[in-house]
């Protein structure tokens, strides 16, 4: 198992996207691999197990060594916080974080309620804007939250705006841009550095837009 790489990835576009790249970059991954429902996929061709995660869970995942490497939204490792390093920006799967809420309204002056699913990002945004809020968590339809009332402004992704403009809300304030992530768990780090350095080197041939193996 020394020489098994274990990476943790979301399903979904982050996944899709993620597995193009690394195609992209030479690895041989099955053609079955896309549809898969499996939670752990073996590919001993490439000496790489993969763990299908929620995306919240990626950095739990490597944090914790049960992966050594994950991608992860910058979305969730600024949420999470968790004992990782950052190795790379995948440039893939972008959006950004921003705060909505229904047209032409005022925040209340006291104690404006801000629902989302990043409550951490969203006390950090509002505190350095000098605004005290109460936050509340949701985990889905962050949407419903200023339509019901429960809510005066959300902070969610945004990737095309088509969801927030079907359920008649806009835009007030841009917090940070987001792409993915390769992650790496600290002791891994150490132990793999060869394999991982491997895995970086591909990789980053295929972002800066080179044929894996073309010289520098």
């Amino acid at each position: 198992m020394k020489d098994i790489l274990t990476i943790a990835m979301p399903k979904g576009r982050i996944f899709t996207e993620a597995a193009e790249m690394l195609r992209v970059a030479g690895f041989q991954l099955p053609p079955e691999f896309d549809d898969s429902r499996k939670l752990i996929i073996d590919v001993p061709e490439e000496k790489f197990r993969f763990i299908l995660a929620k995306p919240m869970d990626v950095p739990t995942y490597v944090e914790h060594g049960v992966a050594d490497l994950g991608i992860a939204g910058k979305d969730v490792m600024l949420e999470e916080e968790r004992d990782v390093y950052e190795l790379l920006d995948l440039k893939i799967s972008a959006c950004y974080l921003a705060v909505a809420g229904i047209p032409n309204t005022k925040m209340n002056d006291v104690a404006p309620k801000i629902a989302t699913k990043y409550p951490n990002v969203a006390a950090a945004y509002f505190r350095e804007q000098g605004e005290q809020v109460e936050i509340i968590k949701l985990n889905g339809s962050i949407e419903l939250a200023p339509l019901i009332g429960l809510a005066d402004r959300i902070v969610d992704i945004v990737s095309t705006g088509r969801t927030l403009k079907e359920n008649g809300l806009v835009e007030y304030e841009d917090i940070v841009n987001i792409t993915s992530r390769l992650i790496v768990n600290p002791v891994s780090y150490r132990m793999k550095d060869a394999r991982i350095s491997e895995v970086v080197d591909r990789l980053t041939e295929v972002i800066s837009g080179k044929k894996v193996g073309e010289p520098g």
